[in-house]
């Protein structure tokens, strides 16, 4: 004879309760906190391209004293409404760039510090002494803080590389941070010009302002391009959707705004795709054209293809 349906209801209902007892009687799962992955890898013809999270810090001071200087602080905090985002913090994210040829490993840029980069070198698969070449992109801190620490190189095997603007300018005006990771490498260093490979696929690119020789690099394998940006843009929103917006840290800041809008317009009709050093980790994306200024579009599953 078949159960009546009250009945196998109720036969359900106190099997729930009995489990729900059980499981109250048990430790609950602890909170683990936010996670995040340390490195993201993806093919471009025959080179495999690596970003790694070096480090990321919320910044809780008043982010128009680093972005949109020269703007009213109702329209700062407009274009933060807009956009989704606090206008009284933001996620800093800091992502070196490692791509391997096949017969190089070269990193672009040395995040912070040694531990942060090699922790998330590591997390690739990779170790500091399998590095060949260091591309500096400039020489602002939380580029070079990972070359050394106290005289200790942390890429024993590399060799160096920077744009030669870059050099002559912090050799006049260097600081404290450039004379204690830099400057060791004086004799040694390779010094490059726009338009100059580091191997073949890898080809210098000014994109000057943020500092006065600050380099990007054209990366191209198998007919599929990238750009590598550094810091021409340092904002996903404040630095792209509105360029002329000025930042603290770039130097010469109508400089750079021209670079962003030179860069950022050429990446928008190429329709290629860029990383970014600061941009929202993994930091690789796209740019369109959005009304006076340009709109990022984080990659997707493009490069998977």
């Amino acid at each position: 004879m078949k159960t009546p349906y009250y009945m196998r209801r109720r036969t359900f209902l106190t099997g729930v309760a009995a489990t729900a007892t059980a499981t109250a009687a048990q430790s609950a799962a602890p909170m683990l906190g936010p996670s995040m992955s340390l490195h993201r890898r993806f093919q471009l013809g025959s080179f495999e391209i690596t970003t790694i999270l070096s480090g990321t810090v919320t910044v809780n001071n008043d982010p128009q004293s680093i972005f949109g200087l020269n703007v009213s602080e109702d329209e700062f905090k407009r274009v933060c409404a807009e956009n989704a985002i606090p206008d009284d913090k933001f996620q800093m994210f800091y992502t070196p760039t490692v791509i391997n040829t096949g017969a190089e490993l070269i990193l672009f840029d040395t995040g912070q510090n040694p531990t942060g980069t090699v922790a998330a070198l590591e997390s690739a698969g990779y170790s500091a002494d399998q590095v060949d070449k260091v591309v500096l992109t400039h020489f602002h801190g939380d580029h070079i803080g990972g070359i050394s620490e106290n005289d200790v190189r942390t890429f024993e095997n590399a060799e160096y590389v920077c744009g030669l603007a870059e050099y002559e300018d912090w050799d006049f005006s260097g600081n404290d941070t450039f004379e204690e990771k830099v400057r060791p490498l004086e004799d040694e260093i390779v010094m490059l010009e726009d338009g100059e490979d580091i191997v073949t696929g890898v080809t210098a690119m000014a994109a000057h302002g943020h500092t006065p020789g600050h380099m990007g690099y054209m990366i191209e394998s198998e007919g599929k391009n990238l750009f590598l940006g550094g810091d021409f843009a340092n904002h996903y929103i404040w630095s792209l959707a509105y360029p002329d917006w000025e930042l603290r840290f770039d130097r010469d800041r109508e400089g750079a705004a021209q670079t962003r809008r030179r860069v950022l317009g050429m990446l928008e009709d190429e329709k290629m795709p860029f990383i970014g050093y600061h941009m929202p980790w993994p930091g690789l994306g796209y740019v369109e054209t959005r009304g006076d200024g340009f709109r990022y579009v984080p990659a997707s599953y493009q490069m998977m293809l």
